[in-house]
């Protein structure tokens, strides 16, 4: 048995730039952070040649081609395990809809799980590769390569794409500097859960009548890249809610009344910036705040449920595996 853990993500700026249909003629640009919450992936060797899954479901199946949940289906064509297994997913938050990645993330740990099952060592580029070939081509989700990155490589990353590929850099804060920011980020859960997908879809249809608005977003990603690593924080939080107002015009659905008051009343107490995490909808708010301001924030969002987080570190990484002795 071994188990492998991926983490979740918090994208800051430049989402929407990593739609293929927008970078491969303008270049895209991500800032994005790897938090201390994970998705887990199972596998377990079995006596028999059965496919058993466990998830929100339990499947029990003979053949890769009979699972009906897309993401295993998939890692299982493209890893080559194809019998005799038992596979469990984990998560730390809602695993659906949440906007914290968890999709990319289970898909980059199912294909890490499996080719660890085999043998097989993975670099994190290959991980990310391969996780939008099934997301993107093989199922066809409309969505941009961000989240595959940043699960896979881990860390606090900035990600450019373009029509050459896609380089992944560390941004560069020091420690102290990383702490502070890190101390004034606040998640709060809207408690709703939804499908990305339609929102996505319309932001991905609506690309040619947007050009100019993903260009400045793809901006504040090297603006916000820029605050970090200069230690310019509060300036960072003010960015944020500089790409808040572009972000909302990317599609209809990424906010609603009840989004907008709640932020609102995060700035009215004290929150400097903040966004929506993902694509909207709901899942999580994310808020810059100065730390003597959070207890207002927090007792203004009272009816909000905080999620505590730190900046993580790791990647795509196996953290058990009784074959090897680990």
């Amino acid at each position: 048995m071994l188990v492998v853990a991926v983490p979740l993500r918090i994208s800051l700026f430049g989402g929407g730039s990593d739609f293929e249909d927008f970078y491969k003629e303008n270049g895209g640009a991500v800032l994005s952070t790897a938090i201390d919450k994970s998705v887990y992936v199972v596998v377990k060797e079995r006596f028999d040649d059965r496919i058993y899954i466990n998830y929100s479901k339990k499947e029990i199946v003979d053949r890769v081609e009979d699972i009906q949940h897309d993401l295993v289906r998939c890692a299982m064509m493209l890893s080559g395990v194809d019998k005799g297994v038992e596979i469990t997913t984990l998560s730390d938050i809602p695993s659906e809809g949440s906007g914290l990645g968890s999709s990319s993330s289970i898909t980059v740990a199912l294909l890490h799980a499996l080719y660890a099952y085999r043998g097989i060592l993975v670099t994190a580029e290959r991980l990310a590769d391969e996780a939008c070939h099934i997301e993107i081509e093989m199922l066809g989700h409309p969505i941009g390569r961000q989240d595959q990155y940043i699960a896979a490589f881990g860390g606090f990353r900035f990600v450019e794409f373009g029509d050459a590929g896609i380089v992944v850099s560390d941004v560069r804060v020091p420690r102290e500097g990383k702490w502070r920011l890190d101390d004034n980020l606040m998640l709060f859960y809207t408690g709703v859960t939804r499908s990305s997908n339609p929102i996505l879809a319309e932001q991905k249809q609506n690309i040619p009548d947007k050009l100019l608005i993903l260009r400045k977003m793809k901006e504040l990603a090297y603006q916000g890249r820029e605050f970090v690593e200069s230690g310019r924080f509060d300036e960072l939080g003010a960015l944020l809610h500089q790409g808040w107002y572009w972000k909302k015009q990317l599609a209809g659905g990424i906010s609603n009344e009840s989004i907008d008051g709640s932020y609102q009343r995060a700035l009215d107490a004290g929150a400097i910036g903040g966004k929506v995490i993902g694509a909207g909808g709901g899942g999580f708010l994310l808020f810059y705040c100065p730390n003597f301001k959070k207890d207002s924030v927090r007792a203004e969002l009272k009816d909000l449920r905080e999620m505590p987080f730190h900046f993580s570190g790791q990647g795509s990484r196996v953290i058990f595996n009784a074959r090897s002795g680990a």
